[in-house]
């Protein structure tokens, strides 16, 4: 639990650490936070190429279950 963070929705403290899961075909696991606006490319898929990538964490209010997410820490590769 992280004590310091306060639920934006109804005011607990003390949200719970976590992480936005992909499963998807070709995936890393995890999801990931891409600077830009979506664009699609060929075959409809998501153009990624070139633009920055942030691991997104996620934090869960164990009272109401909002979910708090943030993209601080940019990837590399």
């Amino acid at each position: 639990m992280t004590k310091d963070l306060k639920c934006t929705h109804c005011g607990s403290h003390g949200l719970e650490q976590g992480f936005v899961e992909d499963s998807g075909e070709n995936s890393h696991g995890d999801a990931r936070w891409i600077a830009g606006a979506l664009e699609r490319g060929f075959f409809g898929r998501a153009r990624r190429i070139g633009r920055p990538r942030h691991q997104i964490d996620a934090f869960r209010c164990p009272d109401c279950g909002h979910l708090e997410l943030f993209a601080r820490q940019r990837l590399t590769g």
